[in-house]
C-alpha cells in the first residue's frame, strides 16, 4: 500500500474527478476519497477498491450497470460497495473504471452506476473480502464530497 495518493480520471457521472489514496489499516485497506459530487465520490471509492485488488488494469473488459438503492447516502455508499464485490465474484471480473451517479428519489438514496469488466484472465488480483461499516465516513465538504471506507482484505 501507499500514502501517496492517486489520482482517478473521470470518477463520476459527470465528468467530476474524485480521487483517491489507498491507506493501511490493521490487517484491512482503506480508501479515502474526495470529488466535487457525490456520485463523484462513490466512484472514486469505489476505484480506490479496484486498485486495491489490482495494481494494474488492462482496457479490456466491458461496461456492465450497477443499481442499488438504500435509506441513506451512507448505506447507498456500502450497498454499491457490496455490489461491486458481488458483481466482481459472480461475472468473474475485476469492476473497474467506475461511474457514478447519486441522489434520492421517492425517500430512498438511489445509485446509478457502471463499471468496466475486467476478465480475471487479463489481470493478477488480490482478494477484497467484504466492505466494512468500520469507520466509514461521507461527508460533504466546502470543496464537495469526502469519504472514507475500510475494507476486509
Amino acid at each position: 500500500m501507499t500514502d501517496d495518493p492517486d489520482t482517478v480520471a473521470d470518477g463520476g457521472a459527470d465528468g467530476d474527478d474524485g480521487r483517491f489514496e489507498l491507506r493501511d489499516h490493521t490487517a484491512d485497506v482503506a480508501v479515502a476519497a474526495t470529488a466535487d459530487s457525490l456520485g463523484g465520490v462513490f466512484a472514486a471509492v469505489a476505484n480506490g477498491l479496484t486498485a486495491a485488488m489490482c495494481d494494474e488494469v488492462p482496457d479490456t473488459g466491458e461496461r456492465f450497470p450497477i443499481e442499488v438503492r438504500a435509506e441513506s447516502p451512507e448505506a447507498a455508499l456500502f450497498d454499491y460497495l457490496d455490489e461491486c464485490i458481488y458483481e466482481r465474484d459472480v461475472r468473474s471480473v475485476l469492476p473497474a473504471d467506475h461511474r457514478a451517479r447519486v441522489g434520492p428519489v421517492d425517500g430512498e438514496w438511489v445509485v446509478e452506476a457502471s463499471a468496466r469488466g475486467v476478465p480475471f484472465a487479463d489481470v493478477v488480483a488480490r482478494d477484497v473480502k467484504a466492505v466494512t461499516y468500520s469507520e466509514m465516513e461521507l461527508a460533504e465538504t466546502a470543496d464537495g464530497w469526502r469519504a472514507y471506507v475500510v475494507f476486509d482484505v
